[in-house]
C-alpha cells in the first residue's frame, strides 16, 4: 500500500531541498526523522514535516504500522520562479530568480510486512472457498466459487521431454557422423 503525499509551492531552491531528499531516499520513517532533525539544511524542516504527515496519514487512513513504512520514493521538481530586478552600474538591471519546489513523498510497505498481508488473505480465500482437485498429472483443475480455472503442468515436465529428444537426436547425428568415417576409410 503505497502513500503518496505532496508539498507545494516551497520557497526554497529545488537544488537545495533535493540535497536534503538525497540523504532520506530509501530510509525508514525512524532513520529518516533522525537525519531531519539533526540536519542543518533550511530545507530539512519542511522535509521532516512532510514525512511526519504522511507517516500519520498511514497510521489514521490505512491502518498500517508506522515501523513498517520506508521511503519508496521522494521527489524534489522545480516551482513556479519569481522574478525580480536588481538596479546595476550603467543603468543596467539584472535579474533575481526566487525558485520555488514542488516535493512528492511516496511511503510504501517493506516486502516482509507485505508478504505476511498476502499470505494471511490467501489463507482466508483458500479456507472459505477453493477446492482443488486433480485430474490427471499434466492439468489440476481448480475450483473457485464455481468457475473451473485450468493450471498448466510444471515446466520441469516439458524440460526432461526436451533433454530426451535432443539426446536422440545427438545420438543419431554421432551414428551419421561414424557412417560417414567409416566409407572415406
Amino acid at each position: 500500500m503505497e502513500v503518496k503525499v505532496h508539498l507545494r509551492k516551497l520557497r526554497i531552491s529545488p537544488r537545495k531541498v533535493r540535497l536534503v531528499a538525497n540523504v532520506v531516499r530509501g530510509l525508514e520513517i525512524a532513520p529518516a526523522e533522525l537525519q531531519l532533525q539533526y540536519s542543518s539544511k533550511q530545507a530539512a524542516k519542511p522535509v521532516l514535516k512532510l514525512l511526519r504527515s504522511a507517516a500519520a496519514n498511514a497510521e489514521h487512513n490505512y491502518k498500517l504500522n508506522r515501523d513498517d513504512l520506508f521511503i519508496k520514493s521522494i521527489e524534489v521538481n522545480d516551482g513556479r520562479t519569481l522574478r525580480r530586478w536588481k538596479p546595476r552600474a550603467m543603468g543596467r538591471a539584472t535579474i533575481i530568480r526566487k525558485r520555488s519546489s514542488h516535493i512528492t513523498l511516496v511511503l510504501d510497505v517493506k516486502d516482509s510486512a507485505k508478504q505476511a498481508a498476502q499470505v494471511k488473505s490467501a489463507a482466508k480465500k483458500i479456507d472459505k472457498k477453493t477446492t482443488v482437485k486433480a485430474d490427471d498429472k499434466k492439468t489440476a483443475v481448480k475450483k473457485v466459487e464455481g468457475k473451473k480455472v485450468e493450471k498448466k503442468a510444471p515446466a520441469k515436465k516439458t524440460t526432461a521431454k526436451k533433454r530426451e529428444k535432443t539426446e536422440e537426436k545427438k545420438s543419431v547425428a554421432k551414428k551419421e557422423v561414424k557412417k560417414s568415417d567409416s566409407k572415406k576409410d
